[in-house]
């Protein structure tokens, strides 16, 4: 992964967080449509969606290894 050094400023590692969170709660809503869900493929679709957005967690978070649990998972500022 190609990481510019403007992608890790106080900026760009602040809207990171908030998108992180972002896609933490989009997750969470479509696990729960998941479960609700009877259509496989429907189910299946949901499931890729979700590999997606964890994939792009994994992204956010390798950019920025110094921040903590706690602030990935929003108990902290």
């Amino acid at each position: 992964m190609d990481v510019k050094e403007e992608d890790r400023s106080e900026e760009s590692k602040k809207n990171h967080i908030t998108y992180y969170k972002l896609l933490t709660k989009v997750i969470s809503n479509i696990q729960e449509e998941k479960t609700q869900e009877s259509d496989p493929t429907i189910k299946s679709h949901l499931e890729a969606r979700i590999d997606a957005m964890e994939k792009d967690r994994g992204r956010i978070r390798n950019m920025f290894p110094e921040i903590t649990e706690e602030e990935w998972n929003g108990n902290t500022n």
